[in-house]
């Protein structure tokens, strides 16, 4: 029993008790007495009535609002649900990406620790590079790894024919100076003057060994080599800031290239090959023509002797034609002569 009923039954007592007090006070005669039961009955039967009402009001209401709570707490808990489920997922994927973060730090940390080292830094040079060149030309065309007779190794040959003979290339590259000219603060003019004279210093030498141990080794090398980069940064760093390095490159035959610059040389070189290969097939063609002619000389020879052997041939064909036509002649003329007589007829079997 809620609340509001207990009211109600307490105000229906409060009026029995008030009904009851009055009857008392005026101690009326046994039919008035008599009256007020009767209408206290009715009453007391009319707050009942209006208390189940009430009480039966109070249910339905109790039970919408209970079905009610109940829907809304059926979708709030799918609503949870969905959202728990995406959450899940949604963590699930963070977890991979975090996983794949890692993995990406673990590589950035591998290439810091590849390109501050010298000749891990070498070899990955000579990694892209040797992606570079096998893409792009055929195993012929190349080599790796080539000692020449001076004892120095060459990182790669290009096998270009003479002129202008095989080109040494270079993988490696002074990276520790350019790392330290990126690091400088801004502002920094002194440190930055310093980083940057270090950095020509750096990549001066770099030249000049190249130039000293790759360029024009008799017999094994062409008049120039090639210097590779396997960084565009610190190729367009050259290219903007330090111009007198690359003129100095080209005065040492030191042609710098990036990996983008190195398939433009390698297509050029492989265009080189073509032609050169096409030169060769196109004396082989001249030979194979030059026979084709003798060929066709020789026919014209032998069908030469073929026509004059037709002459004869007409020739005596005319000469047995005449003698046919003779021989015709002389036949008929026996034929027309009279002899007096009639021929015998031969008898009859």
């Amino acid at each position: 029993m809620d609340t509001l009923t207990i009211v109600l039954l307490a105000a229906v007592a409060l009026l029995v008790l008030l009904l009851v007090v009055i009857l008392l006070r005026q101690g009326g005669s046994s039919r008035e007495a008599e009256q007020m039961r009767h209408q206290l009955g009715l009453a007391l039967s009319q707050q009942a009535e209006t208390v189940q009402r009430v009480e039966r009001s109070l249910r339905e209401q109790e039970q919408a609002l209970s079905k009610v709570v109940h829907e809304r707490l059926d979708r709030t808990e799918k609503a949870t649900g969905q959202i728990v489920t995406d959450l899940r997922e949604r963590l699930v994927r963070i977890d991979e990406a975090q996983k794949k973060i890692g993995e990406l730090s673990t590589q950035v940390v591998s290439l810091q620790e590849v390109l501050s080292n010298k000749q891990a830094r070498g070899a990955f040079g000579e990694v892209q590079l040797n992606d570079l060149v096998s893409s792009a030309l055929p195993p012929s065309a190349y080599a790796f790894q080539v000692t020449l007779s001076s004892g120095v190794r060459a990182d790669c040959l290009l096998k270009l024919p003479h002129p202008p003979g095989p080109i040494a290339v270079d993988a490696k590259f002074p990276l520790e100076s350019y790392r330290a000219l990126r690091a400088v603060a801004p502002g920094d003019t002194a440190a930055l003057q310093a980083a940057q004279r270090a950095f020509q210093q750096a990549i001066r030498k770099h030249i000049g060994d190249i130039c000293e141990k790759y360029v024009g080794v008799p017999g094994e090398t062409a008049e120039s080599a090639l210097m590779f980069l396997p960084s565009e940064a610190v190729y367009a760093e050259l290219h903007a800031n330090f111009t007198a390095l690359v003129e100095e490159s080209y005065k040492a035959r030191v042609w710098i290239v990036s990996p983008t610059t190195m398939m433009a040389t390698l297509n050029t070189v492989r265009a080189v090959l073509k032609d050169v290969r096409m030169r060769e097939q196109a004396g082989e063609i001249q030979k194979t023509v030059g026979l084709l002619l003798d060929d066709v000389k020789r026919l014209d020879e032998r069908v030469d002797k073929l026509k004059s052997h037709f002459a004869m041939t007409e020739k005596d064909l005319r000469d047995v034609d005449i003698s046919a036509d003779r021989i015709t002649k002389r036949g008929q003329r026996i034929l027309d002569v009279d002899l007096g007589e009639e021929p015998t007829a031969l008898p009859k079997p």
